[in-house]
């Protein structure tokens, strides 16, 4: 018989080992018990590109939701102005956890159904905003910053009271790489051009925004962006131009300034006018000798003005006439009502059928600014759709262009 003697260390060790063997064979015998971790899941949210043109749709995506889960996904943006827009809609998330805007409906919030670009066309402002206020892009060297959030439940108000899911920043521009500005001032007129990159020449683009703007440039960089030659024409500021100048030989100087231009296409015209712009259009293509384009877009507004004054007349009338205008209960200036009924004085409208060039009317069948549904509908019933192929696209939402 041998005996070992062994140390206090080596005896630690076995019963060490003796114990890890029993753990170990209980551990394999008992129940396997996993602990859920679905509802720790990060949501992941995505925008898709996350830099790009204004009118350019992005891809919306949110991952790692529970399956059917209500969320809401909300958009916030600070203006030059320093006032917050806001825009959201409601979702639920399919059996994957995943909601894909492009495909799935909003079920409710400031747009419904599918829409991909609702979390930019529907945006208002927040709640306890300043009255009667515009969202326009004036620094065109600096993107239009949207906040993009996921908040958990359906919830309409008290977004920056609550802690957002997840968030995300995209940025929207207006103006693409290479596109050139050109201050105008000449000959008495005063705008800005804007080019596309490259050689041209361009089909050229007179724009004109409505009577109390001034001068608007963000719509003529994008349509530059997208190969339009597209001049901003400054008509109403006060402070820039003596209003008596403004009449009909300043659009017509205005006109051909652009159409001489060496990278303008001269055969390839278009007047684009929106509100008091567009009876600015329609007036000019109707009668003027000068401007002849070879197309003409008009956004919510009417052929409804006098043939027998000149520009400044005519808003010196609806200035006259702001103290007239009705007021409904949200405390909203409606201005439509003071051009119905459409007149029959042939003097008191545009003879649209003298237009020989296409027309394409853009309207809001909502729009309280201009009765542009009856002014459409006046337009029709002269036979101006059948004489010069007039087309009109009506809009259910969103802002003015």
């Amino acid at each position: 018989m041998f005996f070992v003697l062994l140390s206090t260390t080596t005896i630690n060790f076995l019963k060490m080992k003796c114990w890890s063997t029993l753990i170990g064979r209980f551990i394999m015998l008992a129940p396997i018990r996993t602990v859920s971790t679905e509802s720790r899941r990060c949501p992941l949210l995505t925008v898709q590109p996350c830099r790009g043109m204004v009118d350019e749709k992005f891809q919306v995506v949110i991952k790692n939701l529970l399956p059917n889960q209500e969320v809401t996904l909300h958009s916030l943006h600070q203006s030059e102005d320093k006032d917050c827009w806001e825009a959201f809609g409601h979702y639920i998330s399919d059996e994957h956890g995943t909601v894909t805007v492009a495909k799935d409906e909003s079920l409710g919030g400031t747009y419904e159904g599918t829409e991909q670009m609702g979390l930019l066309w529907s945006l208002r402002p927040v709640p306890g905003s300043r009255p009667a206020i515009r969202l326009r892009k004036t620094n065109l060297l600096t993107p239009m910053v949207v906040n993009i959030s996921v908040y958990s439940g359906h919830t309409s108000q008290g977004f920056s009271q609550t802690s957002a899911l997840a968030t995300t920043v995209t940025e929207r521009w207006y103006m693409a790489p290479g596109v050139q500005r050109v201050d105008i001032r000449e000959n008495g007129v005063q705008g800005t051009l804007f080019l596309p990159p490259g050689p041209g020449p361009y089909p050229g683009v007179l724009d004109l925004w409505g009577g109390s703007a001034g001068l608007i440039e963000y719509r003529s960089a994008l349509l530059a962006s997208h190969g339009f030659a597209c001049m901003a024409l400054e008509y109403t500021t006060p402070a820039k131009l003596k209003k008596t100048d403004v009449n009909n030989t300043y659009f017509e100087k205005a006109y051909k300034i652009l159409q001489n231009h060496p990278l303008v296409q001269k055969d390839k015209m278009a007047m684009l006018g929106l509100c008091f712009g567009s009876a600015i259009t329609f007036s000019m293509t109707a009668y003027s000798s000068v401007i002849k384009p070879q197309c003409c877009v008009c956004i919510s507004g009417s052929h409804v003005v006098p043939v027998d004054k000149c520009i400044f007349e005519v808003l010196e009338d609806m200035k006259r006439r702001m103290g007239k205008v009705p007021v409904n209960e949200d405390n909203h200036l409606i201005h439509r009502d003071t051009i119905l009924p459409i007149p029959s004085d042939p003097d008191l409208k545009v003879d649209a059928g003298r237009i020989k060039c296409p027309i394409m009317l853009v309207n809001g069948t909502d729009d309280q600014n201009w009765a542009t549904v009856e002014s459409a509908q006046d337009l029709s019933c002269c036979g101006v759709d059948k004489l010069n192929h007039m087309h009109t696209l009506k809009k259910t939402h969103g802002r003015r262009f």
